[in-house]
C-alpha cells in the first residue's frame, strides 16, 4: 500500500467548504473527506485555526466556532508555529507574510505539498503547491 500524502490545507480550502463557496465547494469538500477518512494526512497551521474561529465566529457565533474547530481537529493535526517557523517565514522572498508563514510550517511539518486555490501566491515554493482538484487527482488515482 503506498503511503498516504501528507498535506497542509490553507485555511481558504476549509473555508471553501464551510461557506459552501463556488465553484470551489465540491473540490474543497472532497479534500477534507479524504482526510476525514484517512486517506491524505491533512494539517492546518496553527496560526490558521485561530483566524478560522475569528471568520466562523463572525458568521455563525463562538459556540458554532468551538464545534466547528473541535469536528476538524478529529481529523486535521495542527502544525506548529514557533519562532523557528516565523524566521524561516521572514527569509522567503514572498510579499504575502501569512503565505510565507503557511509554507514554512507545511515544510516544518514534513508535509509533501500544500494545498490551495491560491497557487500563484507561492511562485518558487520549495514544496509542491497544488489545488484542491490537483491533490484529489493524485490521490484517486494513485495505486493502493
Amino acid at each position: 500500500m503506498a503511503a498516504k500524502i501528507r498535506v497542509l490545507i490553507d485555511i481558504n480550502v476549509i473555508l471553501d467548504t464551510l461557506q459552501k463557496r463556488e465553484p470551489f465547494f465540491a473540490a474543497s469538500a472532497r479534500v477534507l473527506a479524504e482526510a476525514e477518512i484517512g486517506k491524505i494526512e491533512g494539517l492546518i497551521a496553527a496560526h490558521g485555526v485561530t483566524t478560522l474561529f475569528y471568520i466562523i465566529s463572525k458568521d455563525r457565533t463562538p459556540e458554532q466556532a468551538r464545534v466547528t474547530l473541535s469536528n476538524l481537529l478529529q481529523f486535521l493535526s495542527v502544525a506548529r508555529v514557533d519562532q523557528r517557523t516565523i524566521e524561516q517565514a521572514l527569509a522567503m522572498p514572498w510579499k504575502d507574510f501569512e503565505d510565507a508563514v503557511q509554507m514554512a510550517a507545511a515544510i516544518q511539518s514534513g508535509a509533501q505539498a500544500l494545498v490551495t486555490r491560491n497557487v500563484e501566491d507561492f511562485k518558487g515554493a520549495p514544496i509542491p503547491v497544488l489545488q484542491p482538484a490537483e491533490l484529489l487527482s493524485l490521490v484517486l488515482n494513485s495505486p493502493e
